[in-house]
């Protein structure tokens, strides 16, 4: 009878054995993994806070920026247009709160009657608009906005169905210019208001004429 206990005992000391050896290999794993995982973690964190810092020094350019075209317009009389770079002749407003540059085009100048379609292949405007842009204004997003009066669609009814798909379409066509000389589309967006947004009466011609424009919205905080 003892020899028979001694036969049983061996083989579960190596069953035992065999679990201690197998507990210790899954612990080696987990250790592994969650190692990894620290580190991940620690890269992570270390890339935000490089992240986080580069982007309070970008906040914090931009508001030198901003208080500085403040300081020009208030204290050294510049205009809106002198102080942002655009130049006179320019219709330019700075909105220092909002921290935007707005530079309105007139349809006239860009685009025919009822049309959406820019007038020429180049645009002297635009070209100078674009080449401040990217002197001054590199990486800062834009948005283009499309207005219009309030007057329905009339002769090219076939061609828009409302005053929105018209102003939005010569949004998009300011847009597409910016794009193809040199702006990322990344950078940019377009939309359009119709006549929701005038800046004038729309009861005389000279009011409706002011609300039929094109702005280019300069964002100067990130």
């Amino acid at each position: 009878m003892q020899v028979v206990k001694a036969r049983v005992i061996v083989p579960l000391i190596g069953v035992v054995a065999l679990s201690l050896l197998s507990g210790c290999t899954d612990y080696k794993r987990k250790y592994d993994y969650l190692n990894v995982e620290h580190q991940n973690l620690k890269g992570r964190f270390e890339n935000l806070e490089s992240e986080k810092q580069q982007l309070a020094a970008r906040i914090s350019q931009d508001q030198q920026t901003i208080n500085e075209l403040r300081r020009q317009i208030e204290e050294l009389n510049k205009t809106p247009a002198e102080a942002t770079g655009f130049g006179e002749g320019y219709d330019v407003a700075f909105d220092a709160a909002a921290g935007t540059i707005t530079v309105t085009l007139p349809n006239t100048i860009l685009f025919d009657s009822g049309k959406a379609e820019l007038k020429s292949a180049t645009s002297a405007e635009l070209d100078h608009i674009l080449s401040v842009l990217k002197s001054k204004y590199a990486g800062k997003q834009i948005d283009v906005v499309g207005h219009t009066d309030t007057d329905p669609i009339a002769k090219t009814k076939d061609l828009w169905k409302d005053n929105w798909e018209l102003s939005s379409e010569r949004a998009l066509s300011v847009t597409r210019y910016l794009m193809d000389h040199g702006i990322p589309g990344s950078q940019i967006k377009a939309s359009g208001c119709g006549p929701d947004r005038p800046i004038a009466p729309n009861t005389t011609a000279a009011g409706k004429a002011k609300n039929r424009r094109v702005e280019i919205v300069v964002h100067m905080r990130e």
